[in-house]
């Protein structure tokens, strides 16, 4: 009964925010992407209703498939300043209602996270973040639980140490536990159902078998929800020994020569162009999380306003690229939407 009362919650705190200028902009944006596709160009109305923010561009693990891990990203990586992050959260517009705290990196190596978790929420905006766990000690729980954060994401990813650092290199298994664990009590004493907490799991040939192992596990932490997530891939070769042989927790298929390919048809429309947009640590926005590098950027916030910036040339231009050959652009290729 408890699980279904949390998760009522986490539905009430997103349905609160809607209002009704929030209400007709979703409307505007389903019928305009629809006549897009329709008439296979991009018409465009209203503003995007979720965007995504990077605290930070890099990470304490190396995790095998993470250009920021592996640290194979080719832009600057950097911190995002609290009055950075205050004067973007100030210029979006009023019809975003969605925000993920995460993009490339860990957002607990920001210090000023929780500041900038409690500063959205206090500007109407649903706030989601991803970790990798390693820094949810009493009183970072307590201080995530206090700032507000609606929803979590831990990425737990194995049952057991050897399945757990078979991908994510210089993690601890039992941090992780223990972190899960300890915000779950800290909801507790603090009677709070808020954030609304996931276990997740990518999907790895090293870990595709102990599923419901991993069910058990997040359930016995305390866990609100489990995500069980495919994982994307940049060595798509027969010898990448992480991809799943589970046809159904595989974004890929496997060619005749042993190469791997994404399932996805990829037909030349993508709503990502209208719902979202990233943002960044040094103020880049971005046509959406595929664009690790930052090779499509629209423009920087910390020089024009975001309204410009959405509707510019550059924004145009990848989104009529998008409807004439979407599969001619990199970063669309290895794409689930």
């Amino acid at each position: 009964m408890k699980k279904w009362i949390i998760r009522l919650n986490n539905c009430y705190s997103l349905l609160n925010l809607m209002t009704f200028r929030r209400l007709l902009n979703l409307s505007k944006l389903v019928l305009s992407y629809f006549m897009s596709v329709i008439l296979k160009k991009p018409v465009y109305w209203g503003m995007p209703f979720s965007i995504a923010i990077e605290p930070v561009a890099f990470c304490n693990l190396q995790c095998k498939e993470c250009p920021t891990g592996k640290q194979n990203l080719q832009r600057e990586t950097g911190t995002m300043e609290f009055d950075v992050f205050k004067k973007i959260i100030d210029d979006l517009p009023p019809e975003v209602f969605y925000l993920t705290l995460y993009f490339q990196g860990e957002p607990y190596l920001n210090k000023h996270f929780f500041e900038m978790a409690a500063y959205a929420c206090s500007r109407r905006l649903y706030v989601s973040s991803s970790t990798n766990g390693h820094f949810l000690d009493i009183n970072s729980a307590r201080n995530t639980i206090n700032s507000g954060v609606h929803r979590l994401i831990v990425s737990l990813d194995g049952t057991d140490v050897e399945s757990y650092s078979s991908y994510r290199t210089g993690g601890d298994f039992n941090k992780v536990t223990e972190g899960i664990l300890t915000l779950s009590e800290q909801k507790k004493q603090l009677k709070s159902l808020h954030p609304y907490l996931i276990a997740q799991c990518i999907v790895l040939r090293t870990n595709e078998h102990l599923l419901g192992k991993f069910q058990s596990l997040s359930k016995k932490l305390g866990a609100d929800a489990v995500s069980i997530k495919t994982a994307q891939f940049y060595d798509l070769t027969d010898s990448n020994p992480l991809i799943p042989s589970l046809e159904n927790y595989s974004r890929y298929s496997r060619d005749s020569q042993g190469m791997y390919h994404i399932k996805n048809p990829l037909h030349n429309h993508c709503f990502r162009m209208w719902s979202g947009a990233v943002i960044t640590w040094d103020g880049q926005l971005l046509p959406c999380c595929y664009d690790k590098d930052a090779s499509y950027t629209y423009g920087n916030l910390n020089r024009e306003p975001f309204r410009r910036l959405w509707k510019n040339e550059k924004a145009s231009a990848f989104r009529k690229a998008v409807f004439s050959h979407r599969k001619a652009i990199d970063i669309c290729r290895n794409c689930t939407e």
